[in-house]
């Protein structure tokens, strides 16, 4: 931000939260510069993406970040006639009025739009009825900071996961413009910088897969097929698994287990007991790419509720969380002796010390060869899971316990290496997320002057 300069004078906005402006510029409400707000349309679709001939209906992730994603929308049933009030057109200035809290407000100027698409009715068409108005511009204006603090002040919802926006929020918000040649001029350079942001950021979203990649299929062939490419093989008579170490057994995941605790619908709060305290409680959300993150909507509870509802005793360091459900398939390692409250969506595991090695089990429960398992044995229309008869009976390959331990301190310095990469390649990516934001809020509120940088 240090190469670009001030403009020459400014002034109040007569917004306090705005502050000052560009002596030019002025700051409107949306009303005064949009006409009508319509609605989307809300059609059955077919559960599968349309083809390029047929009539469609967006879906609401087609609206991502100021980019209108032109691919992958619901095909339309053959026999629905369409309802033309609704087909997208070129230049089309789309809003989401409903989703998550982070996302309810994204924006984007269609572009590259193709005949017989569909406005979904999550999304609002704002009909720009103004000459002062560049509709780039404005979609800049509703990706800053400004222009997010409005919108999440007026998003209202019943849950966490889905907030909405009302046709008044949006006219009521307030929008700083310069003249018209200047917002294009700013559209531009703000077209042209975060394009070159959003490239570093694929390249190192790319660069993340990879590595993730990388440590599934080592962990995958080492629980599969050990670390000695010379043993004899058999056939283990599980396709997923194909041919294992001739002296390894497979058995199902339930006749290693020492105690399975099963919470995957359940939470105390459902049951009558109310939240308090400062025991955590580790519901599936918490169970990230292998550990468990209290972060993310922990909710707490006391020591009289976590003796009531952890029936089965408290969990131990090394125990496996398993989320069986919404996501399917994460696993971490419970880190600590400290006390934890199980909730929704997860199930936890102690393996038999005698048969099964707790860090070689959370390594297999993480391979390729379990995960595809687990998903062909999955069911479920909205979100896939697995049930608990099902998860214990998958088969696990289980070698000697001295070379379950091998295994494990190979796969601990092999993924140890990798994982040190993955930390600091998420910060970099969060850092030119913020890099972006910061610099479409400074362009589009007068912080900074662009202008001799877009000539």
């Amino acid at each position: 931000m240090r190469r670009f300069k001030p403009y020459p004078a400014y002034k109040d906005s007569g917004v306090e939260w705005l502050g000052e402006i560009p002596a030019h510029w002025e700051a409107l409400a949306v009303r005064r510069l949009i006409g009508r707000i319509e609605q989307g349309w809300s059609p059955v679709a077919e559960d599968r993406l349309a083809g390029p001939d047929e009539w469609a209906v967006i879906k609401l992730s087609a609206v991502s970040k100021g980019r209108f994603v032109g691919d992958e929308h619901k095909a339309l049933p053959a026999d629905l006639a369409p309802d033309r009030r609704y087909e997208i057109r070129e230049g089309d200035f789309l809003l989401t009025r409903a989703n998550t809290p982070e996302l309810v407000g994204d924006v984007c100027v269609a572009r590259g739009v193709r005949r017989g698409l569909m406005l979904c009715d999550l999304v609002y068409r704002l009909r720009l009825g103004s000459e002062q108005l560049a509709p780039s511009h404005l979609a800049y204006w509703f990706l800053s900071r400004a222009g997010r603090y409005q919108i999440e002040v007026d998003a209202r919802g019943s849950s966490q996961s889905m907030v909405k926006v009302s046709q008044g929020h949006i006219r009521a918000w307030t929008v700083v413009l310069p003249p018209a040649d200047e917002q294009r001029t700013i559209a531009a350079f703000l077209d042209r910088e975060t394009a070159r942001i959003d490239t570093l950021v694929a390249k190192k979203e790319r660069l993340i897969e990879l590595l993730q990649e990388k440590r599934t299929a080592l962990i995958t062939r080492a629980v599969t097929k050990g670390l000695d490419s010379n043993v004899p093989m058999k056939d283990s008579g599980v396709e997923w698994l194909g041919e294992i170490p001739a002296h390894w057994n497979a058995m199902p995941l339930g006749q290693a287990m020492q105690l399975v605790m099963d919470f995957r619908g359940r939470t105390p709060l459902k049951l009558g007991m109310n939240w308090g305290g400062d025991i955590p409680a580790i519901s599936a959300v918490n169970v990230r790419d292998g550990h468990i993150d209290l972060l993310l909507g922990v909710n707490y509870g006391s020591s009289p509720l976590h003796d009531r509802w952890m029936t089965q005793g408290p969990t131990q360091a090394g125990d496996i969380v398993f989320t069986t459900e919404a996501p399917l398939g994460n696993v971490a390692m419970v880190p600590d002796d400290r006390q934890y409250i199980l909730s929704q969506r997860v199930v936890l595991l102690r393996p038999r010390p005698e048969r099964l090695d707790a860090t070689y089990l959370f390594h297999v429960l993480r391979s390729r060869a379990f995960r595809q398992g687990v998903e062909s044995r999955a069911t479920g229309s909205t979100a896939e899971g697995v049930k608990r008869r099902y998860l214990m009976s998958m088969p696990v390959c289980v070698p000697p316990l001295d070379e379950q331990r091998s295994v494990s301190a190979w796969l601990g310095n092999q993924v140890s290496t990798l994982e040190q990469v993955l930390p600091a390649t998420e910060q970099a990516i969060r850092f030119l997320q913020e890099l972006r934001t910061a610099l479409i809020s400074a362009a589009v509120t007068g912080k900074i002057d662009v202008r001799e940088e877009a000539a």
